[in-house]
């Protein structure tokens, strides 16, 4: 788990598999290893709500995060583009 952001607004969390586990299948002489997969966790510190992006959705972010590495973009446009995903956070942040 790696911090990327952090402000007033949001914080954004890069989320890395820490071990490539085999997973067992039933017809596999040996276990079949597991895709190593890596997310974004997105909080929304505004409205109390977080979203997970993994799949299709962490490659485009990870390509907006490899601009933003490139540009230097302003911390409004960096939230200018945070905030469009808002619509998509529905879970209520809980603390453990």
């Amino acid at each position: 788990m790696q911090m990327l952001y952090d402000s007033e607004s949001f914080v954004v969390v890069h989320m890395l598999p820490d071990v490539l586990v085999p997973v067992p299948v039933a017809d596999a002489a040996e276990p079949v290893p597991q895709l190593a997969r890596h997310g974004f966790q997105i909080v929304d510190k505004r409205s109390g709500k977080e979203l997970y992006l993994d799949g299709s959705w962490a490659e485009m972010f990870q390509q907006k995060i490899l601009a933003w590495q490139r540009d230097a973009p302003t911390q409004e446009e960096v939230e200018e583009t945070l905030d469009r995903y808002t619509g998509l956070a529905q879970n209520p942040v809980v603390v453990h």
